[in-house]
C-alpha cells in the first residue's frame, strides 16, 4: 500500500512539473527524445521561457480592448447622470459643456416619463434615458406584458420590443399600438432638444 502511495505521489510531482512548464522537464523529455532517436519537428527549436503565452492574460488583454473600444473618440467621451423625479437621465459628450442640464431638457424628461405612463402603461420600470450628441437611447419593462422596450432616434432609430413568450391577444396588440403611437411623440420630442443642444455647443 506505501508503494502504491510512494508511486501516486511521484507522479503527482511529475505532472505539477510537467504542467508547469519548468526547464528541467523539457531538458529531460529532449535527452529521451535523442536516447531514443526520435525525431520531432520542435527538435531545433531551443527551449525559451520567455516565449511562454499566458492565456488568461491575453483573454483578459481582448476583453479590455473591446470594452474601450476601437474608436480613439469614445475614449475621450464624458457622462453625467441625473435623478429626475426617480427616473435618470445621462448625459454625453466631449467636454463639460455638453454635460450641462437646461431646464427645458429636465422638464422634457419629466415629461417623456409622465406620457408615458398616460399613454402606453402605468405598470413600467424605466431604465435610464441616454442623450449622446447625435443620438437619444431610452429603454425600460413594462411589467403588466413582461416585455422589454428600447427607443432609439439615432441611427438604428425605432421602437424594439423583446419579451419571452408573450401571448398575442387583443390587450398585447392594444399595447403595441400605444407604443409605437408614443414613440412618434417621443422622437419628436428628443430630436428638438438634440437640435438645441447642437446649436448651444457650435
Amino acid at each position: 500500500m506505501a508503494n502504491k502511495h510512494d508511486e501516486i505521489k511521484n507522479l503527482l510531482r511529475a505532472s505539477r512539473q510537467l504542467l508547469s512548464g519548468e526547464k528541467v522537464i523539457k531538458e529531460e523529455s529532449y535527452g529521451i527524445k535523442k536516447l531514443h532517436g526520435l525525431i520531432t519537428e520542435s527538435d531545433e527549436i531551443e527551449y525559451d521561457d520567455t516565449n511562454k503565452i499566458n492565456v488568461a492574460k491575453s483573454i483578459e488583454d481582448a476583453i479590455d480592448k473591446d470594452e474601450e473600444g476601437d474608436d480613439e473618440e469614445s475614449k475621450n467621451d464624458k457622462k453625467q447622470g441625473f435623478r429626475i423625479s426617480g427616473g435618470v437621465l445621462v448625459l454625453h459628450g466631449k467636454d463639460s459643456s455638453d454635460l450641462e442640464l437646461t431646464t427645458d431638457e429636465k422638464t422634457a424628461f419629466q415629461e417623456t416619463m409622465d406620457e408615458f405612463v398616460a399613454e402606453v402603461s402605468d405598470m413600467v420600470d424605466f431604465n435610464k434615458l441616454n442623450v449622446y450628441p447625435k443620438n437619444v437611447e431610452w429603454s425600460g419593462k413594462i411589467i403588466d406584458f413582461d416585455i422589454e422596450f428600447y427607443f432609439s432616434i439615432g441611427e438604428d432609430n425605432g421602437v424594439y420590443i423583446n419579451g419571452d413568450m408573450v401571448k398575442m391577444d387583443e390587450k398585447f396588440l392594444d399595447m403595441v399600438g400605444k407604443l409605437k403611437t408614443y414613440y412618434d411623440k417621443f422622437k419628436s420630442k428628443w430630436a428638438k432638444v438634440l437640435a438645441i443642444r447642437k446649436r448651444t455647443n457650435d
